[in-house]
């Protein structure tokens, strides 16, 4: 996308083609205009536009552009937070609300994969997480107990079963997660789209909002292209790439930047060994490292950092240590692709649901987790505007923007902190 081969890699190159979309010309009346084509705002669309509301998405770039097109495509279950971590900080209403929410998040995913003929690589076998050490082996077999408390299908697996389910003997155990799996993320994107259009819904790319003022029951938005649209609700949906429309939603977001290097497909006795029933993984490292295959045998490897400047050479490195370490096999194999992009990370890595003013409604800061979380709190804001659920219902709370204390710095930190760590010769 705007010819940079490592906005989106991979990706990009074996996702099915976008729906045909045009920008917008003129001037539309609408239901709901949704600002943002990626997970949240789509998943809306369809939601609305299956309950026969009149739905038009105004995206400034491309469908997918954001963390949507951009991730590594792990389907995970619940947030990054533990689960007794999140009902103290929601309370045990809300806490609960969400984990029941986000626990069904990849069936949800997964279902509509299904439902609409999504043709996106969705292999629902699970994902590992994998402990490093014995520290990160605690921390697992905590998160496996208050999971399985919730009724769960996690469970934590010692050193000898992960290596028979990874492919390496790098890590002192994993939690299987049954509920979660993997997807061509950009591919769900674009297939969700697709539904919506399907469903009644009308797309414009390349269509930047300029404006929004309200008079009376009507919000008027003006777009770069010189279109006009005149909706009764609007949706906030662009999250970490949110720029200069509601300005207040990207100064409570610190930016992490992640990236991922993928090789080319492996060969047939390499694949043997490594990610036998193609679960996804990541590991309990502060500085994580990922690692998935796609549908044709790539490994994708992943972690955070930027790939510009001088990043783009240490993180390369590292990730030739990182591979060669995690799989002996493939420490000769090249990398093919190349992208990185933005996560909004929150204070509690916890998302934030906010009324930016009347009839103006936002869901944002998926701290990483956007796939699940993204489809189904798009859902949960189209169920506000159907009036299947009130305010008083929804999953999280009502709250004020805060901006984030030290954000440039904070930012600053990640990208320099991952490259000094990436360029050092452990294996962070």
């Amino acid at each position: 996308m705007q010819n940079d081969p490592r906005s989106h890699g991979l990706w990009e190159l074996t996702a099915p083609p976008a729906p045909s979309t045009t920008l917008l010309y003129g001037h539309v009346d609408t239901d709901v205009a949704i600002i943002g084509a990626g997970y949240t705002g789509l998943s809306a669309a369809l939601h609305l536009a299956q309950e026969s509301h009149d739905v038009v998405v105004l995206e400034a770039e491309e469908i997918g552009f954001g963390g949507s097109g951009r991730n590594v495509g792990l389907v995970n279950a619940g947030l990054w937070v533990m689960p007794q971590d999140l009902m103290a900080t929601l309370g045990a209403t809300m806490g609960r609300r969400v984990l029941d929410l986000l626990g069904n998040g990849p069936r949800l995913v997964f279902d509509l994969v299904e439902k609409h003929a999504i043709a996106c690589e969705a292999t629902p076998t699970g994902t590992l997480h994998c402990a490093v050490g014995n520290g990160g082996l605690e921390n697992l077999r905590e998160r496996e107990r208050q999971w399985q408390a919730l009724g769960a299908p996690v469970r934590l697996m010692d050193a000898t079963e992960a290596a028979r389910h990874i492919g390496s003997t790098a890590y002192t155990g994993a939690l299987l997660d049954e509920r979660a799996g993997t997807i061509q993320p950009l591919a769900y994107a674009r297939g969700l789209a697709r539904a919506a259009i399907g469903a009644g819904a009308r797309i414009h790319t390349h269509t930047r909002v300029t404006g929004a003022q309200q008079a009376g029951e009507w919000w008027h938005l003006r777009t770069s292209g010189g279109g006009s649209v005149r909706a009764r609700w609007i949706i906030v949906a662009t999250n970490a790439y949110t720029t200069n429309m509601w300005p207040e939603l990207r100064a409570e977001l610190v930016h992490l930047p992640y990236f991922n290097l993928a090789t080319r497909p492996l060969p047939p006795r390499l694949l043997e060994t490594i990610l036998p029933q193609r679960q996804g993984a990541w590991d309990t490292r502060e500085i994580l490292t990922s690692f998935r295959l796609d549908q044709a045998g790539r490994m994708v490897l992943g972690s955070v950092g930027a790939l510009d400047r001088a990043g783009r050479a240490i993180h390369h490195a590292w990730g030739r240590r990182a591979l060669g370490r995690i799989f002996p096999q493939l420490k000769h194999e090249p990398f093919e692709t190349e992208w990185y992009g933005s996560i909004g990370m929150t204070t509690d890595a916890v998302p934030r649901f906010h009324q930016l003013a009347p009839n103006v409604v936002s869901i944002s800061g998926y701290n990483g987790r956007g796939i699940s979380p993204g489809t189904a709190f798009g859902m949960v804001l189209a169920q506000l505007i159907c009036g299947q659920i009130t305010m008083a219902q929804m999953p999280l709370p009502r709250s004020t923007t805060q901006p984030a204390r030290a954000r440039a710095a904070r930012e600053a930190f990640y990208t320099v902190g991952s490259a000094v760590a990436h360029a050092g010769t452990g294996w962070l």
